[in-house]
């Protein structure tokens, strides 16, 4: 059966975030961000990201919280959820990926961290360029892919056969991204 949940994945730096809240907003729905829980872990823990990100590759404590979050996130209902893994763990909720060309994501990262402060401190170095950013997202990709194999058994979490919708958001802006999101939602909670 559907749920009034929508669960947003997509590509590093694709926009998961903003188009969540936007969609949030719009629906009235409550929005959740594992990636919001993954900066409060790495900062209780007083470690980057990207060392959160390595700890996770030895211990599946890190994951399997975030996965409980989003877990618990879909007995709910009027939610929209960033997550890279919701899909998986909410079946039966409308399931959105976010496309980019990565190293369009590369630049739009590296926009973000030199226009948000905070960004710095999740890693490890300094990043000044967008190959070293690219770099660090395709790390970052082979990290949680062998991640979500080992836990899931799931191959490819950016598969785009999991999703019922799929949107470029280099040809896309933000609003129309959050628009098109809209528009399919309502298509697919009429579909029988």
């Amino acid at each position: 059966m559907k749920k009034e949940i929508i669960t947003i994945a997509g590509a590093n730096g694709s926009g998961k975030s903003s188009t969540a809240r936007k969609v949030a907003v719009e629906l009235d729905f409550k929005h959740l961000s594992s990636g919001d829980l993954m900066r409060q872990i790495a900062k209780e823990n007083n470690v980057t990201l990207e060392e959160l990100s390595k700890i996770a590759e030895k211990e599946n404590g890190v994951d399997k919280k975030l996965d409980d979050y989003v877990k618990q996130a879909g007995m709910e209902n009027k939610v929209v959820i960033d997550s890279r893994l919701a899909f998986h763990f909410i079946p039966e909720s409308f399931k959105v990926y976010l496309d980019l060309d990565t190293k369009i994501a590369a630049e739009r990262m590296l926009n973000d961290m030199k226009n948000n402060p905070a960004r710095h401190i999740e890693n490890e170095v300094k990043i000044e360029s967008v190959e070293e950013m690219a770099e660090k997202s395709a790390k970052r990709l082979a990290s949680e892919r062998k991640r979500y194999f080992d836990l899931y058994g799931i191959e490819n979490h950016t598969d785009h056969k999991n999703f019922d919708l799929i949107v470029d958001t280099n040809k896309n802006n933000l609003e129309q991204v959050v628009s098109i999101v809209l528009k399919e939602y309502k298509r697919w909670r009429e579909e029988k």
